[in-house]
């Protein structure tokens, strides 16, 4: 025989859903400083940014990523996802269509207000520096209900990576001089850029002072004058520095003292996010390979 319910005990019944409900629910300020509310935890992620991607796999959510921008690549598990454009030019359909319950994206990039307006929830973080990749990291945790203690872990396993990276340098190839090419204008990494940061971190001096922004467009002109002993670039960049005005007279490139990396290791070495260990190895074995007498 079925028990009637009570008008107290249907208003408790009422009230505890509300309260479940509501604790359940995660309040989150973005870097627009957007307060963002997480009803539940989201179970169909866009990512329209690659180091986003990247931390939402480090923290062990893969499997909830349902759609990602152009450039996403790691791990090799996310490859076959659909791809929805980029930053500057989001495939709005697309992202709508496939029904994320949270869009991860830059500050920087289009469509957020537009997405907002068609109801989605869009969460705009954007890493620039080594304290911001743990502050994102934190972030991204809460939004997936990730314990706070798996994002203190990952965090710490990239911190000591760099400090490994850094210790296994020869006190002989510590203080060279390096420029850091991001991409062609030419575009370069300075001291206050995250790039800048970890070259610090190995015991390395940057031609390119702080002042000048994060990622400044510079003149190359600029390089010759500064005689950097050791030239980063990517493998794209390498081949157009030999038709700059001085550059094949520069020391660095006369002695071959320039690394040139992979796109792969390149993407690696320009994102600020979880990969940022595997960047200072990188970044490690060329100051020890060409820093050496």
């Amino acid at each position: 025989m079925l028990k009637r319910i009570t008008p107290i005990r249907m208003f408790a019944l009422v009230a505890l859903w509300v309260f479940s409900s509501i604790a359940q629910a995660v309040v989150l300020r973005d870097d627009r400083q957007v307060e963002v509310t997480l009803a539940k935890p989201p179970q169909r992620i866009v990512s329209l940014l690659p180091s986003l991607t990247e931390t939402v796999c480090a923290l062990g959510q893969c499997q909830k990523l349902v759609g990602l921008d152009r450039y996403s690549n790691w791990p090799e598990s996310i490859v076959k996802l659909p791809r929805m454009g980029g930053g500057i030019d989001p495939n709005i359909e697309s992202v709508v269509a496939a029904k994320p319950d949270l869009v991860l994206m830059a500050t920087s990039a289009r469509g957020a207000e537009r997405f907002t307006s068609l109801g989605l929830t869009v969460l705009a973080l954007e890493p620039r520096s080594h304290a911001d990749v743990q502050r994102v990291m934190h972030i991204v945790a809460q939004a997936l209900d990730v314990p706070v203690a798996e994002s203190d872990r990952v965090w710490r396993h990239i911190d000591a990576a760099v400090n490994a990276a850094a210790q296994s340098i020869p006190a002989q190839a510590k203080g060279q001089r390096v420029y850091f090419e991001v991409s062609r204008a030419p575009y370069g990494a300075s001291e206050s850029s995250f790039i800048g940061e970890t070259l610090q971190r190995l015991g390395a001096r940057n031609i390119l002072p702080a002042s000048l922004g994060p990622f400044p467009k510079i003149n190359p002109e600029f390089v010759v004058r500064a005689q950097p002993d050791i030239i980063m670039v990517g493998d794209s960049n390498f081949a157009d520095m030999t038709t700059r005005p001085g550059w094949q007279n520069m020391r660095a490139m006369r002695t071959q003292r320039v690394c040139h990396f992979t796109s792969e290791e390149s993407d690696v070495l320009v994102r600020a996010g979880p990969r940022m260990a595997e960047a200072a190895r990188l970044m490690a074995k060329c100051l020890t390979e060409k820093g050496q007498p």
